[in-house]
């Protein structure tokens, strides 16, 4: 399968660079597009921006950056199959949902909804406007997939890793690409509840 991850610049960088990891594991064919705002927040929250682009050129196909619209994937005849921006900030979604063109990880968003492929925008923001909204609906319209950043914890994390594995997992779901990331509801939660272990003491926690 050949998969876009375009990294734009909200908070939660790590959601690409693991969909990148995870994809890459699988043997599919994957390019990354990198957007301006995305290099500074990679300072913040990753690491070095060399080193990660280092990386992800060692777990991809080829990295573009959002300037570059001589890329192939500017054009509707390279075909991907799944495309998914991760995180989405809301600029982002604001240019998907307006059909705003003028950088590679819009217009190979777009590209998609021309297409009809999948289109997953792993939405990571909050609070949420109604205009952020409308964008979701509009987008949402066009055939994207809207899926926020939102973990569910009866999964009983021990990790932050495995809340980030849960997003990744419930993207690749979204994009119909089985994967086994993360605990799904079997009908009982495993493990102690987050509750629980911040809490209460270990002979107060509530029995299930």
């Amino acid at each position: 399968m050949r998969v876009a991850v375009i990294i734009t610049g909200a908070s939660g960088i790590i959601y690409g660079v693991r969909l990148v990891d995870v994809l890459a594991s699988m043997n599919h064919e994957v390019y990354v597009v990198l957007t301006k705002p995305a290099l500074t927040v990679i300072k913040h929250e990753c690491l070095c921006t060399d080193n990660l682009i280092k990386y992800l050129k060692g777990k991809s196909k080829e990295v573009f950056f959002d300037e570059d619209l001589s890329s192939p994937l500017s054009s509707s005849s390279f075909i991907l199959d799944v495309v998914f921006v991760a995180p989405c900030s809301l600029r982002t979604l604001s240019d998907i949902a307006n059909s705003r063109q003028d950088n590679l990880a819009t217009r190979v968003a777009c590209n998609a909804l021309r297409l009809r492929r999948k289109l997953v925008l792993l939405i990571r923001e909050t609070p949420l406007s109604t205009l952020d909204i409308y964008n979701m609906l509009k987008a949402s319209i066009a055939g994207a997939i809207i899926l926020p950043a939102c973990p569910a914890f009866y999964t009983c994390h021990s990790s932050v890793e495995e809340i980030i594995d849960f997003i990744v997992g419930k993207a690749l779901d979204a994009a119909g690409i089985s994967n086994d990331l993360y605990k799904r509801w079997s009908g009982s939660t495993p493990g102690t509840p987050l509750c629980a272990r911040l809490f209460c003491s270990e002979d107060s926690a509530p029995s299930r």
